[in-house]
């Protein structure tokens, strides 16, 4: 699947029994040939999609800090792989677009000022917590009884800071950005996103970093939702 289909979703029954679009909500976009009518994927939406997957890698942390801490076998590869999505993914292009094209325009309009203050700050701490976690997934390191603390701890600290992080900026920031952007500028960010997502992934792009992510879990053998239920 293209990366291009992430942005579409087909909405026809809910406008059909709604009747109306908020403002500045999705756009609808007539496909080539007249085949019906599809609607683009809002740019918050893409942001909270992405938090999806950086959940994903959140479960992936969680699995190597156990198995770190109860000596159970444990493949530095893994945690490498993951550390590197979080690297490519989330801090270079995820955070990327916050950075240049949310908290700018929140800043200007002098609205969450604090928040997205914080969020920066926050920022700059995962990346120095991803660098320390990628120099340590190794069979060198987990070798020795401090490195694999440090590298529990640094674990630790990214999982805890990064669920509070997506969390506040999916209730609080995203919604906001409605009320400081036109409905024109707000569709626009999903395109621009877009567009920065193939230059850097490819047609691939999100779909191919959830492939990735599924075959970590199935490495570690947490990829069955079911898993999860309470017996």
């Amino acid at each position: 699947m293209e990366s291009q289909t992430r942005r579409k979703f087909l909405y026809g029954s809910a406008i059909a029994t709604v009747g109306v679009v908020a403002p500045g909500a999705l756009a609808w976009q007539q496909k080539e040939g007249g085949q019906g009518q599809e609607a683009e994927v809002s740019p918050t939406e893409d942001l909270m999609r992405e938090h999806g997957l950086l959940n994903r890698v959140l479960l992936i942390y969680e699995e190597s800090s156990r198995r770190l801490h109860g000596k159970a076998d444990f493949d530095p590869k893994v945690l490498e792989d993951a550390a590197g999505i979080i690297r490519h993914f989330i801090e270079d292009y995820h955070e990327k677009l916050e950075e240049d094209y949310l908290f700018p325009r929140f800043e200007k309009a002098g609205k969450l000022a604090e928040l997205v203050k914080v969020l920066r700050e926050q920022h700059q701490a995962g990346r120095k917590l991803t660098a320390r976690i990628r120099e340590l997934a190794t069979a060198a390191a987990i070798k020795s009884q401090g490195d694999r603390q440090k590298l529990g701890a640094a674990i630790h600290a990214f999982i805890r800071m990064y669920r509070p992080h997506e969390a506040r900026e999916d209730t609080v920031l995203f919604p906001a950005l409605h009320e400081i952007v036109s409905a024109h500028e707000y569709d626009s960010l999903g395109d621009e996103f877009e567009k920065k997502e193939h230059e850097l992934f490819g047609k691939e792009g999100f779909e191919g970093m959830v492939e990735r992510v599924t075959g970590l879990e199935k490495v570690l053998g947490i990829y069955n939702l079911a898993q999860f239920t309470p017996r």
